[in-house]
């Protein structure tokens, strides 16, 4: 096609933000995503560890997005994942289309082209793959792709993986705010609770990627998100009031704060707004796992020992699902207590 249908063409107020990602990518002028070398992060000399977790911190509290060198997973690992996953999406429709999710039904896991209710009422370029990968018990084998045949060693050694380095960082963040170790990691769901969903992101090429947006300008709602991408440029973070392209970095995993770590930090922890942008020359695909505390067990406020006279909480408190439905119906607690329930 030479047009995008309509319902893919953004607002007209938002698209004189929509540059060109390739010439964006290169340039050097401006704020840059940091970029930290975890080689250091539990080394037994004490300054070289302390130096690499400050850097860790700083980052989360000045941007809450940065790339991760050094993370310990293997390259050979995050190759198969990405191996696997462009092979999923190589295979002709139909074949994709087996493992078709269903919204109405309220099963977002699977295959789709629209996740959520996105708030301008817009589509996004973009097809993706979503399903829960950690912990095992909680996978769902059955609906994961079997072709490539890879596609689940890979992708569930991934996750072990995943999980280990989410560990360590909510250690490093915890520190951070005075607080002990594991005290972030059990404020999450911990190693029972605490989901990892993976979704795969596919960008195909856009003949007019300047009136589209791959994905629309939003924070996460998970603690942390994990993204690996296939060197192809196309996120952007939303810095001191400007759009700043993150620059692909070899070997490295993005990792993003997201709302709820913002949340029980109090704010101290940044979940940054940010957007993925298409292009009409290459493919884009992402592997993002997002580690999402339970729904309903675990009432995400500001911890007491984030909160002072000086700084008061920024946060209601709510489930995770509650935080959820306020995101995408922007609605206070408040006005849904006021909504008339059916039966009355």
């Amino acid at each position: 096609i030479e047009r995008i249908p309509k319902e893919y063409i953004r607002p007209e107020e938002e698209r004189p933000s929509i540059g060109d990602i390739f010439a964006e990518e290169k340039m050097d002028g401006g704020p840059q995503v940091p970029t930290v070398d975890l080689k250091g992060i539990n080394s037994e000399d004490l300054e070289v560890r302390e130096k690499c977790r400050e850097e860790l911190r700083k980052a989360a509290v000045d941007w809450g997005v940065m790339h991760l060198v050094n993370h310990g997973i293997p390259e050979e690992l995050t190759g198969r994942v990405k191996a696997a996953g462009e092979g999923f999406f190589g295979q002709p429709i139909e074949e994709k289309e087996k493992y078709a999710n269903d919204q109405a039904a309220g099963n977002v896991q699977g295959y789709g082209s629209k996740l959520a209710n996105n708030a301008s009422g817009q589509l996004e370029w973009e097809d993706y793959f979503f399903h829960c990968v950690f912990p095992e018990d909680k996978a769902d084998l059955s609906i994961w792709p079997k072709t490539p045949s890879d596609y689940i060693a890979a992708t569930r050694e991934y996750a072990k993986q995943l999980r280990a380095l989410t560990t360590t960082v909510l250690a490093v963040l915890s520190l951070g705010l005075g607080l002990e170790e594991g005290r972030l990691e059990k404020e999450v769901g911990g190693m029972e609770e605490l989901l990892l969903q993976m979704k795969i992101n596919y960008y195909p090429k856009c003949p007019q990627p300047e009136l589209a947006l791959g994905v629309e300008a939003h924070t996460d709602v998970s603690a942390l998100t994990f993204i690996l991408h296939n060197m192809v440029p196309g996120l952007q973070l939303f810095y001191e009031g400007k759009w700043v392209t993150a620059k692909c970095v070899p070997n490295s995993i993005i990792m993003h704060v997201g709302d709820t770590v913002e949340i029980l930090s109090n704010g101290k922890y940044k979940s940054i707004l940010h957007r993925g942008l298409v292009n009409r020359e290459k493919v884009r695909v992402s592997w993002a796992v997002f580690c999402e505390p339970p729904k309903e067990k675990i009432i995400l406020q500001p911890l007491p020992e984030t909160v002072s006279e000086a700084d008061p909480p920024r946060f209601p408190p709510r489930t995770f699902a509650q935080h959820i439905k306020h995101k995408l119906f922007r609605q206070t607690d408040q006005e849904r207590a006021d909504t008339p329930k059916p039966d009355e």
